[in-house]
């Protein structure tokens, strides 16, 4: 997922977009083939097409918006200079023989707020095209984050507690007939799908330094890790009860008549 340009001088490394939808479609046939039916395989379906229009997104995010540059641009220089003909006008209709120290003082006074002002409606102007990127990143964003919360809400009765010997399911408990083959893979698919959700946001800022946008990629980053981490830890049960179920099995075969 990562492009490497220059490789003789100046290297530069970055996502690759079209990569990272490669990805997601490979780990949907991979979902499918196992689990055909399932929510998690329509599930990153969704993905999919979240992940295309990410590609767009960014792209356009990381071009410049033109007519709204220019337009901005051009208003700002109009503020400037209208200030400047507004100082120059004054400064010309002046009577210096008449000015008293009380009119100079409420003179400078009100140009120091005019000038506020001015910097104020130019930095609003300037910023006018990264405001509109930053809105439209944000809301794709706040999807991804919606996505990976799902993503959690699919592995969050896949419990290896469930494969115990013995266990029995109560009145309203989840049904699940899942091999610990399965379950491993269903938990590691959901794994998958929770970094390639981090993967795609991170496409948004890769050429977009906004430090609201950057903040938000980084909670998406931080909450796909957090939940990445607890289905790990599922997994590593998973293995654990495995291996404890071998070792039953052994001692019993051991034990048994037949083996003697």
């Amino acid at each position: 997922m990562i492009a490497i340009d220059n490789p003789a001088s100046d290297t530069e490394f970055k996502l690759r977009d079209d990569f990272i939808v490669d990805t997601v479609d490979r780990l949907g046939r991979r979902i499918r083939d196992r689990f055909p039916t399932s929510g998690l395989a329509t599930l990153c379906d969704d993905l999919l097409r979240v992940a295309r229009r990410a590609s767009e997104r960014s792209r356009w995010i990381s071009r410049p918006i033109i007519p709204i540059r220019w337009t901005s641009y051009g208003l700002a220089a109009a503020l400037i200079a209208l200030m400047i003909a507004s100082i120059v006008y004054a400064i010309r209709t002046i009577d210096a023989d008449q000015v008293q120290l009380l009119d100079l003082v409420s003179a400078l006074e009100a140009g120091i707020n005019e000038v506020i002002f001015l910097a104020i409606a130019i930095v609003f102007l300037i910023t006018w095209e990264t405001r509109i990127k930053r809105r439209r990143a944000l809301s794709a964003i706040h999807e991804l984050r919606s996505i990976a919360h799902i993503i959690d809400m699919h592995q969050l009765t896949k419990d290896p507690e469930r494969l115990l010997r013995g266990w029995s399911n109560a009145e309203h408990s989840p049904r699940s007939n899942l091999t610990p083959l399965q379950l491993n893979r269903y938990l590691d698919y959901c794994t998958e799908m929770l970094s390639l959700t981090g993967k795609i946001a991170a496409l948004y800022v890769q050429d977009f330094d906004d430090a609201d946008a950057v903040n938000a990629v980084s909670e998406v980053e931080e909450l796909t890790t957090g939940l990445s981490r607890k289905i790990w830890q599922k997994i590593v049960m998973l293995g654990q009860l495995e291996e404890q179920s071998r070792l039953i099995d052994y001692s019993v075969d051991k034990s048994s008549p037949a083996s003697e």
